[in-house]
């Protein structure tokens, strides 16, 4: 009879190892997977972000160089003028 008790005491500790083991090991699954979508993310944030800086320096670009044809036109109508 003790011997049977002993052999549940332990059959028990090793489903609650492997129980414990499987928490863990979903524990990791869940940490990785998280960062993983953190990770994608940020990469998505940073190409949004260039993509948003390349976007405003042609902006940039071509009101510059209407600026400066405008000055152009203005020097050249003004010579025309007189």
């Amino acid at each position: 009879m003790a011997s049977q008790q002993h052999f549940n005491a332990g059959e028990t500790h090793a489903q609650s190892q492997m129980k414990t083991e499987q928490t863990m090991n979903s524990a990791k699954d869940s940490t990785n997977a998280a960062a993983d979508k953190t990770a994608s993310a940020a990469q998505s944030a940073k190409e949004s972000a260039q993509d948003s800086n390349s976007g405003f320096l042609q902006q940039t670009g071509e009101q510059v160089m209407n600026m400066a044809q405008g000055a152009m036109d203005s020097v050249k109508s003004a010579i025309n003028k007189e």
